[in-house]
């Protein structure tokens, strides 16, 4: 053992611990042994122990964080200004042996344990980690005026989508970003369409504004990832003159985890999980990527999905397919689905009770996908409703024979189609005349449900005119 000469001792207490208070004898004996030797820092009240003087104000929690103080009371030895050994709690035994005082805390009990530093505090790591740490985040930091509201802040510096934004400040990008793993240094890819390089920190920064919460952060990561995937083409959209914009289906065990709506009012309001999560995607790309409306977004019209279109399918019928396992995943993962999709088309069918009716039905509304003679130019998502998708398994029917059947019905002959075809001049191409054309590509008609257990509605989003294999078709990611 190093010469006791050599060594120093440190002592980290706080005055709300019973232990720390007991240990002011043996502090005090310590500090007479090895006088100019032990240092003692205080987390919460400055003059405590009152016995003792010259205690460091460590109220800051800088030495503690620093040191990675755990529990208190905690003796810290020594030697070159290098750590040798730590103790934490009282442990007569240890303490005595660090210390090298074979009668120190002679009348104190054998064992008592300490308390919980400050430092683990609810909240505090994040507020720490803010204020010491000055490597982890890379992004700048910018000052508001002392009489700047938060708010109006950040809309006056176009970091907005006409909504209000939560200001993400360093301990709120913080907290989000231990929802991952993830480096906040890596790269997640090129944001369109400036193909701005992203960080995962970037990703936070905008989860924060969207006002995510830190366990939704893995499906943000994941739809980002996903709009990236060169068959979305997320360039593409965000420069269309059409409605549409990203739309989210999620899958999996994740939508229970962090309260993603798939029932009563599920493509609505209310759901904070819903409406952020696909708001973070829009606010990433308008704030990274440049696509801000009037500028690269030229959409004549738009649509209120632009501000965040998210929802969770309802997966409560085993019998029936999810949409990722219709895109090749296992029901146990959770994965997001993203489609270039526009607003809702009502599908209104409280009369059918057989499975063979209400697909008729469903084949009439889908014609209307785009335009009644454009086919094969746009795909759509068919959202069935609970009580529909009911009336599909009580007649024996799984998600392959509505789509079966909805093909089937949607067959059309061109010449009904054609370029001023019933009197209107938008229409399919001359050459089309003498042929049955389908109104879906081969995978351009998706089926997903979710919504209400009352209530025989279903719907229809429809797709980008530029759907396809030229264009944009729907991705999957795992979460």
């Amino acid at each position: 053992m190093t010469q006791l000469s050599e060594h120093q001792f440190t002592v980290v207490i706080k005055k709300d611990c019973p232990t720390c208070e007991m240990i002011e004898t043996v502090l005090a004996e310590l500090i007479a042994t090895y006088p100019g030797k032990v240092t003692i820092y205080v987390q919460d009240d400055p003059s405590f122990p009152e016995s003792i003087e010259n205690k460091i104000d460590d109220t800051s929690l800088e030495f503690s964080y620093r040191n990675n103080i755990e529990i208190v009371p905690t003796l810290i030895c020594s030697s070159e200004s290098k750590e040798s050994a730590r103790t934490y709690g009282w442990d007569k035994a240890e303490w005595r042996r660090l210390t090298n005082l074979s009668s120190l805390g002679e009348s104190l009990d054998s064992f008592k344990p300490g308390c919980g530093s400050k430092t683990l505090e609810p909240g505090m790591e994040e507020q720490l980690i803010a204020r010491f740490d000055d490597k982890l985040l890379s992004s700048r930091n910018i000052q508001l005026a002392d009489l700047e509201d938060d708010a109006e802040g950040c809309y006056e510096r176009g970091w907005s989508d006409g909504l209000p934004v939560i200001p993400p400040t360093r301990v709120r990008v913080i907290r989000m970003l231990k929802g991952t793993d993830r480096s906040p240094g890596e790269i997640i890819g090129n944001i369109p369409p400036d193909n701005a390089p992203c960080t995962i920190e970037k990703v936070a920064i905008n989860a924060v504004l969207a006002g995510c919460k830190p366990e939704y952060f893995p499906i943000v990561l994941a739809s980002v990832q996903a709009a990236l995937q060169d068959k979305f083409c997320m360039h593409g959209l965000l420069c269309t003159t059409y409605f549409s914009g990203p739309v989210m289906i999620v899958n999996g065990p994740v939508v229970q985890q962090v309260g993603l709506n798939n029932g009563i009012n599920a493509l609505g309001q209310g759901s904070r999980a819903n409406a952020t999560i696909g708001r973070a995607l829009q606010l990433l790309i308008r704030n990274v990527g440049g696509g801000v409306p009037g500028g690269i977004d030229r959409a004549v019209m738009g649509n209120p999905g632009k501000y965040t279109f998210c929802f969770a399918e309802d997966e409560s019928d085993a019998d029936w397919s999810t949409l990722a396992q219709d895109r090749g995943f296992e029901r146990s993962e959770s994965v997001i689905n993203l489609f270039a999709g526009e607003g809702l088309q009502p599908i209104v069918d409280q009369k059918s009770r057989d499975p063979d009716s209400l697909a008729r039905n469903m084949a009439a509304s889908l014609r209307a996908v785009v335009n009644t003679k454009l086919y094969g130019v746009a795909d759509a998502v068919l959202v069935v409703c609970p009580e529909h998708r009911r009336v599909f398994r009580e007649g024996g029917w799984n998600k392959d024979d509505l789509k079966n059947a909805l093909y089937d019905n949607l067959m059309t002959p061109g010449s009904e189609l054609i370029l001023g075809a019933q009197g209107i001049a938008e229409g399919m191409p001359e050459k089309f005349e003498n042929k049955v054309i389908g109104k879906f590509r081969d995978d351009g008609l998706h089926i997903t449900s979710t919504g209400s257990k009352a209530g025989m509605f279903s719907a229809i989003i429809s797709g980008w005119v530029a759907s396809g294999e030229r264009g944009s078709q729907l991705v999957s990611q795992r979460i």
